[in-house]
């Protein structure tokens, strides 16, 4: 009898455990969850101490074999696996094998969060309550995506983990890079049945301030280090963009797509019109401008249609949803060969693309853009939701 009851307790403990492995997150000294990896990298070569806290590494799955990796440094997304049309599962978004990756010249956005304030404030300057504030400037004299230690620069807590979601949390400290105000954010990310990667941004402050947070992946749809993007075919859900002078800063005005090189509205290559001799081309070398979102066709949710992307070859699709007025549409121009990537690889010009869900660059300067101020007692919020798929 005693022999019968020790038996059944062994069994009753291993299925425990394959239970645990799979809801559960891991104890503290372990930070990979045990799931059927597709990445080949190192787990220990993303765990480092920066400003005395520690780095980890974290993978997220779904039912249908998805696999995303991230670091607590930055927030940064390092993978992303998806199938295409031959159920074929590859990287498709660009990056370093290592942590120290992100900290080379060229590597300090991959896979990001952006903040405080993503994209570009002219000369780092802009007034709030009749205060005048200048903020660290690290792009030709301007701010761009929150200075020259934003937030893709910190480790930040992990409040929560399990296999298919994780919660990223810290707060931004009064004047830190220039911004008013303590700010608390609170970045969740949700790996779905559906395909979909869900990012949930939330943030409150105790003095007004301003905050834009953004998501900063670079992908090829073809699978990373795969060439460059000019076949992916690109519809962009907007009537009309926002122009920028030669330092990439909106000029305030509100332009038309139509009869121009920005006009996405219809499904076409992106490397089509890439090359048109414009001003607005010429200035960023290609697509890096903020597009001013059509109010419809809504998810279930209520988000935006925002992009479709299609590569065909692969049959890989992706389709960008959020409840945020603009995205940014960058199409990797100042890639330019010299960053080597996860395969061994020289990440050449045009080899990526981001799709950045915003408010409008500059926003503090313009007042005819969306307002991006945060008053105390309110609460910040963003959805980005990117959803992977195969074209029938």
């Amino acid at each position: 009898m005693k022999k019968s009851v020790s038996i059944l307790l062994i069994i009753l403990s291993i299925c425990s455990c394959k239970e645990d492995k799979k809801t559960t997150t891991m104890p503290e000294n372990d930070d990979t969850l045990i799931v059927k990896s597709l990445h080949n990298l190192n787990p220990s070569d993303f765990k480092k101490e920066i400003d005395g806290k520690k780095t980890k590494f974290y993978a997220l799955t779904n039912a249908n074999g998805l696999e995303v990796t991230f670091t607590n440094y930055g927030q940064r997304l390092i993978t992303l696996y998806a199938p295409d049309k031959n159920g074929e599962f590859a990287d498709i978004v660009l990056g370093p094998d290592k942590l120290e990756g992100f900290m080379e010249p060229g590597g300090a956005f991959f896979g990001a969060t952006i903040g405080r304030y993503g994209n570009r404030i002219a000369k780092g300057q802009f007034e709030l309550e009749g205060k005048k504030y200048s903020l660290v400037g690290n792009n030709n004299g301007n701010h761009l995506h929150g200075g020259t230690k934003g937030f893709n620069a910190f480790v930040w807590d992990v409040d929560s983990y399990s296999d298919n979601a994780i919660v990223f949390s810290r707060t931004s400290p009064d004047m830190e890079m220039g911004y008013p105000g303590n700010l608390k954010v609170i970045v969740s990310y949700e790996l779905t049945d559906d395909n979909e990667l869900k990012i949930d941004y939330s943030a409150t402050t105790d003095k007004t301030t301003i905050v834009n947070l953004t998501h900063h992946s670079f992908f090829n749809l073809a699978g990373e280090s795969s060439g460059n993007v000019n076949e992916h075919i690109m519809m962009i859900n907007a009537d009309a963009f926002t122009p920028v002078d030669e330092g990439l800063i909106p000029t305030g005005e509100i332009r038309k797509v139509e009869n121009t090189a920005f006009d996405f509205r219809t499904p076409k290559p992106i490397g089509q019109d890439i090359d048109v001799d414009t001003n607005q081309l010429n200035y960023g070398k290609g697509y890096d401008h903020n597009y001013v979102l059509n109010k419809e066709p809504l998810d279930s949710e209520g988000n935006i249609l925002a992009a479709k992307v299609l590569e065909p070859e692969s049959g890989r699709t992706l389709e960008v949803y959020t409840n945020e007025p603009g995205v940014q549409f960058y199409s990797g121009n100042f890639l330019n060969g010299t960053y080597i990537g996860k395969s061994k690889k020289a990440y050449e010009a045009r080899g990526s693309f981001c799709l950045e869900t915003q408010h409008f660059p500059d926003s503090p300067n313009n007042s005819d853009f969306p307002s991006t101020v945060l008053e105390p007692g309110e609460k910040y919020h963003s959805t980005c939701i990117y959803k992977f798929g195969v074209a029938k």
